[in-house]
């Protein structure tokens, strides 16, 4: 918060605007002797966006200023809804220019996929229009930011070298392009498709900055699940076991069973999934698997995991046309065994969720007709081979999405269908009783390695490397038992200086699954 007052110039006591002495030690205050005003500041990892108009400037040489208003208003109202949908703060709009913060004055684990995302429904959008072309850089790094800025009353937020990169990159952009830094893509590559670009000159730097061309969002199949860059694993045999035999019990009772994994970020419930998709990989007989995730961002996305399984089922991708998008759910639902009834019924309840209908509000009848329809979706998918479902993030799933799954453990029946979410405890905290009193539920809460199990882990990722003893207590006692943080912590370890603490990449590194089912 700003403050403002008298300093004595004394003892450099801050006084009130009115007093004449200074309350601590007496001496006169001149008049005016005003403080500057103190302003809080932080250094942050930021992610800044900067967008341009292309060809705006003598676009506008050739307009009468009322037109350029006109022009440039209805684009600041859609460029800035565009950068609040996902989480941004609008700093400042210089006339066709706009830039806009990610991790600040809040921050998220995942700026820079907010930022890129952001960028993709502006170029998007404005080139749907076909009115305005765009180019916009984003680039990730340390800032210098004003925690009490007023980015409203023009007031500058951040400072530093990454604001000064992303214009250059920005104005390096081909037309309708999108150029992201090295950081930017390395916390965005398993979301985001990209294509190489030349490295681009940047005034004032000794060496061209390498940088990447965002072309859109990841189409996920199951969203991602094959982990690269993986540490051995350490301590979690009894999960592994225990996801195996919920598996195993749902192909042997052709019965519905969720498992529910909970732990805190980098914890290990991704490589617990990971683990279970090798071995249905590795089996012999064919299982199906299905995979999303709920998002803590974006507007109408209540269904938002259960409309990327529906995707990947059939195979509809996010650059596909409404026509193209229509025939492949028609195909979809065509080589399920479904009379033809059902299969309308079902096909104009899963409209909404691969994004062909907007979506609606589901009350009463509505949405147990609409759950009932999905239901009979996964029963039947599920009913020509095992499938395994799974909902990660689900802490941050709306309540309509966590009732779905209650109704779908409910009264699924007759099929072979494994459920497994991923959640921090947060979950649990909004739902107390969250599978609580079912049958065929189960909640494992994960807690951190022990000393031992994380010395292990330490030493396996490191190898044959000498590490000197006094070092790998310092990367034991920062990763605090988490597996995230040791694997995080370890290159630095061995360069032989002690790591900075975790990457702001989300836990548990992902890479495209495979679309279908699985046998070896």
């Amino acid at each position: 918060m700003q403050t403002k007052g008298v300093i004595c110039p004394s003892c450099g006591k801050e006084n009130p605007d009115d007093a004449r002495f200074c309350l601590n030690c007496g001496t006169a205050l001149a008049d005016g002797a005003r403080a500057a005003p103190r302003i809080r500041e932080e250094r942050r990892i930021v992610t800044v966006l900067f967008a341009d108009i292309v060809g705006f400037t003598s676009q506008a040489e050739r307009m009468d200023p009322e037109e350029v208003r006109g022009l440039l208003q209805p684009y600041h109202e859609r460029v800035r809804a565009d950068l609040i949908r996902w989480g941004g703060t609008v700093e400042k709009f210089i006339g066709d220019a706009v830039m806009a913060l990610f991790g600040a004055p809040v921050a998220h684990e995942d700026d820079a996929e907010r930022a890129v995302r952001a960028a993709l429904t502006i170029r998007d959008g404005l080139t749907a229009e076909g009115r305005l072309n765009v180019r916009i850089g984003v680039t990730t790094g340390e800032a210098l930011v004003a925690l009490d800025a007023r980015p409203e009353a023009g007031e500058g937020m951040a400072a530093g070298d990454v604001v000064n990169t992303a214009a250059r990159l920005q104005a390096a952009a081909p037309v309708d392009g999108i150029l992201v830094d090295e950081a930017t893509y390395r916390a965005t590559s398993r979301r985001i498709e990209y294509r190489e670009h030349e490295p681009v000159a940047v005034k004032g730097k000794a060496e061209p900055v390498p940088v990447r061309e965002a072309v859109a969002a990841r189409s996920q199949f199951g969203v991602d699940v094959r982990q690269l860059g993986q540490a051995p694993l350490v301590g979690r045999l009894r999960e592994i076991d225990l996801l195996a035999g919920a598996l195993e019990r749902v192909k042997s009772e052709r019965e519905p069973q969720l498992v529910t994994l909970v732990g805190v970020p980098g914890i290990g419930k991704s490589r617990l999934v990971w683990e279970l998709f090798q071995q249905t990989d590795a089996a012999s007989d064919l299982v199906a698997w299905r995979q999303g995730r709920s998002l803590p961002y974006g507007d109408a996305i209540s269904f938002w995991a259960l409309g990327e399984i529906v995707k990947a089922e059939g195979g509809i991708l996010e650059t596909d046309t409404t026509a193209d998008a229509e025939a492949k759910l028609g195909q979809a639902l065509s080589a399920l065994s479904l009379e033809r009834a059902d299969a309308e019924w079902i096909g104009r309840h899963l409209r909404p969720l691969v994004g062909l209908e907007a979506p609606t509000e589901l009350h009463g009848d509505r949405r147990g007709e609409a759950f009932a329809a999905w239901r009979r979706f996964l029963e039947a998918l599920a009913d020509q081979r095992p499938l395994v479902l799974v909902f990660e993030d689900l802490q941050w799933a709306d309540d309509g999405l966590l009732d779905f799954l209650d109704h779908l453990v409910d009264w699924a029946t007759g099929v072979p269908l494994l459920i497994v979410g991923t959640a921090r405890p947060e979950l649990l905290s909004r739902r107390a009783g969250w599978g609580g009193g079912k049958p065929n539920a189960l909640t494992v809460s994960l807690p951190p390695l022990s000393n031992s199990e994380a010395g292990r882990l330490v030493a396996a990722m490191v190898e044959h490397a000498l590490i000197p003893a006094a070092l790998r207590e310092v990367v034991l006692e920062r990763a605090q038992g988490n597996p995230l943080y040791a694997e995080e912590l370890r290159p630095a370890g061995i360069r032989g200086r002690p790591g900075r603490g975790p990457s702001r990449e989300r836990a548990g590194h992902h890479r495209r699954a495979p679309g279908h089912a699985h046998a070896r």
